[in-house]
C-alpha cells in the first residue's frame, strides 16, 4: 500500500508516491533565537517521514535552509549589539545540539541565504527580464498580476491573503506596491544592515526569493516535497510558488505538507508573550527521547497545547519500553510491527503508532515464546526515532 500524507494544495491526504530517490525541501529556522517545541514538533514530522521512506527503501534527500538575514535576525542582532552573523552562528550551534539530542536525520544540505547571493540576484534578475518584477523605490516587486494561480495553495481570500500579509511582516501599505500581495524580491540596506551589490541596486534579498533560489539551486525545477509549519503557507510558500513556476513554466512542488502549531498551556506561544518553551532548558531536566515521545502524542495536522506535566506520558511510555527491551521474550512482532507501520503511513498517525508500540511493550512484559520479540521492539522504536540502547539520561525527571 501507499504511503498517505495530506496535500495542502489540493485539501485532501493523497497517495504519497515518490520515485527511488526523495527529494525534500523543509523550510529551517531563521536563527535569531532558541529552538523551542514548536519547531521540534515541526522537524520531528519530517524527521518521522524521512525514516519510514527510508523503512520503504527510498533515499531520502532532505535540504533544510538557514534563514540568516532578514527582516527577524538583523533587528534582533542590532537590538543585542553583536553582529548578524555572530549571532546566527551562535544559535545554529544551539539547534543543531538540539537537534541531535532528539535523534533528527541532519539535512543532507543545509544552504545558507547568505551563501547563496549569487544565484538570488541571478533569480531576481531572471523575473525582471520574464516582466514578472518590476523595480520602484529601490526595491524589486513580484508582481503577483502575471501569475493568476496566485492562492491556490493557502485557498485564502484577497482580504484574508492582505490581513496575514500585514501580520507577517508583507507592509501592504507600502504606496511604491502595484498591488497590496506584491511582494519583496529585493531591498535597499539600513545603514548598519549587510548589503550586496546587485544590477537593480545595493541591498538584500527578501525573504521568499530565498527559499526559491535556495531550493533550485539544490534540486532543479520541481521537488517532491516541501514542508514546513503551517504559518508558512501564505505567505512565504505562496510567493515562493509563484516566483519559481514563473520562471520554470513547471511545477515548483509535488506534494505541499505543514504542520499545525504548538500553544503552551492555553496560549499561542510566541516570544513576544513571553511563553516559548526551549528544547535546550527542557533537555535539562528531561531525557530527550521522553520528549520525542511526549511530542509524538499528538498528530502533526492537529495543534495542539503543552502542557509542563505532557513530558511525564513521554517519560511514562521510555520507562515501558526500557523494560520491554531487557525482557527475555515475548509474543509474535508482526502484528504490532504492521501496526506502527500502517499509521505512520496513514498520513504519519504517530499517536496511533505510538498506541501499537506501547501495547507491544506491554506484552512483552506480560511474557511470550519469542525470544525476537524484545529486538523486534528496539528496531519499530528505531523506526520512530527513539533508541533503546542506553538508560535514562541522568538528571531526568523521574516517574
Amino acid at each position: 500500500m501507499a504511503m498517505h500524507l495530506y496535500d495542502t494544495a489540493q485539501r485532501a491526504i493523497k497517495p504519497f508516491e515518490p520515485g527511488p530517490h526523495v527529494q525534500m525541501y523543509v523550510c529551517g529556522i531563521t536563527p535569531y533565537d532558541s529552538t523551542h517545541l514548536g519547531h521540534a514538533a515541526t522537524y520531528l514530522t519530517y524527521d518521522l517521514l524521512i525514516r519510514r521512506l527510508e523503512d520503504l527503501g527510498h533515499k531520502v534527500s532532505m535540504v533544510r535552509n538557514v534563514t540568516d538575514v532578514d527582516d527577524s535576525i538583523l533587528p534582533k542582532a542590532r537590538e543585542l549589539g553583536i553582529p548578524y552573523l555572530e549571532l546566527a552562528a551562535k544559535e545554529m550551534a544551539r539547534f543543531h545540539s538540539d537537534m541531535e539530542a532528539l535523534e533528527m536525520r541532519p539535512p543532507t544540505a543545509e544552504p545558507r541565504a547568505t551563501e547563496t547571493i549569487d544565484e538570488i540576484i541571478a533569480t531576481v534578475e531572471r523575473l525582471l527580464e520574464s516582466r514578472n518584477a518590476y523595480i520602484a523605490a529601490g526595491s524589486v516587486y513580484f508582481d503577483i498580476s502575471t501569475f493568476p494561480r496566485f492562492g491556490e495553495l493557502s485557498h485564502y481570500n484577497r482580504d484574508q491573503m492582505i490581513e496575514l500579509a500585514r501580520e507577517r511582516g508583507g507592509n501592504p501599505e507600502d504606496p511604491h506596491r502595484r498591488d497590496p500581495l506584491d511582494f519583496v524580491l529585493w531591498q535597499p540596506s539600513l545603514d548598519d544592515e549587510p548589503a550586496w551589490q546587485a544590477p537593480f541596486g545595493i541591498g538584500r534579498p527578501g525573504w521568499h526569493i530565498e527559499c526559491s533560489a535556495m531550493a533550485m539551486q539544490e534540486f532543479g525545477e520541481t521537488i517532491d516535497l516541501h514542508g514546513g509549519g503551517t504559518d508558512l503557507i501564505f505567505p512565504h510558500h505562496e510567493c515562493e510558488i509563484a516566483q519559481s513556476e514563473s520562471l520554470t513554466g513547471q511545477p515548483f512542488v509535488g506534494h505541499w505538507m505543514h504542520s499545525a502549531m504548538v500553544a503552551y498551556e492555553g496560549e499561542k506561544m510566541s516570544k513576544s508573550l513571553g511563553n516559548l518553551v526551549f528544547v535546550s532548558e527542557l533537555l535539562k531536566v528531561a531525557d530527550p527521547r521522553a520528549i520525542r515521545l511526549a511530542l509524538m502524542g499528538h498528530h502533526y495536522r492537529s495543534g495542539f497545547e503543552w502542557y509542563d506535566t505532557d513530558i511525564q506520558d513521554g517519560n511514562a511510555l521510555l520507562h515501558r519500553l526500557l523494560a520491554a527491551v531487557a525482557s527475555p521474550d515475548g509474543p509474535d512482532s508482526k502484528p504490532f510491527a504492521d501496526r506502527v507501520r500502517a499509521a505512520i503511513d496513514a498520513d504519519l498517525d504517530a499517536p496511533k503508532a505510538l498506541d501499537a508500540l506501547g501495547e507491544f511493550a506491554d506484552a512483552i512484559l506480560s511474557g511470550g515464546e519469542d525470544r525476537t520479540a524484545p529486538a523486534a521492539l528496539a528496531e519499530l522504536s528505531a523506526l520512530l526515532g527513539v533508541s533503546l540502547d542506553r538508560p535514562i539520561a541522568q538528571g531526568a525527571s523521574p516517574l
